[in-house]
């Protein structure tokens, strides 16, 4: 698949099924994410591949994490089910180092941009995924359950499989016109 192509008609696929991808295919995946931009080459993030039984036990983490937070019981059994949506999930945290020269918040958009190189990574050898953020990311319950230290920030979750519906391969393209200056 072109590069170009792969990145203006990039879209996120929700409803994901098995296979998930596996071996060389994962690697390439995993590859991708550490080529993210890194300035300092601090190489600011941690992968958790949450696959198997391994979604069983991010399942009780999250209602554990939910119970905890006070949800109602709707809720709760959201976050039990919500890593079922996927047969594989990579977890990024943004392994952050507050004294050093570079900047958190540059630590954190470097492990974000793994996410975006991760994705596009699956969907260039025929899976795709979903990132996924919300009230998880900030959580601190679920941030310590994926191995995070305080400074440590969970960036999102790539929920990676092999899309459910066949999705156009081409999308229009947006108007820039709103969103572009010159100086």
């Amino acid at each position: 698949m072109d590069a170009l192509e792969l990145l203006i008609n990039r879209r996120s696929a929700s409803r994901l099924a098995e296979p998930a991808p596996a071996g060389e295919v994962l690697e390439n995946i995993l590859r991708a994410g550490m080529r993210a931009p890194d300035h300092g080459t601090l190489q600011p993030w941690r992968f958790i591949i949450i696959e198997g039984e391994g979604r069983e036990r991010f399942a009780q983490l999250l209602e554990k994490a939910a119970i905890a937070a006070g949800m109602d019981e709707k809720s709760v059994e959201k976050a039990r089910t919500s890593p079922f949506r996927a047969p594989q999930i990579i977890a990024v945290v943004a392994h952050c180092d507050a004294n050093h020269k570079v900047p958190v918040w540059e630590q954190v958009v470097s492990a974000g941009c793994a996410v975006m190189a991760m994705q596009m990574a699956a969907v260039a050898q025929g899976f795709n995924g979903i990132w996924r953020s919300g009230a998880w990311t900030e959580n601190e319950m679920v941030r310590e359950g994926l191995g995070g230290r305080e400074q440590d920030k969970v960036v999102g979750f790539l929920y990676l499989g092999t899309p459910q519906l066949k999705a156009s391969t081409t999308i229009l393209p947006p108007d820039t016109s709103a969103f572009v200056s010159h100086f």
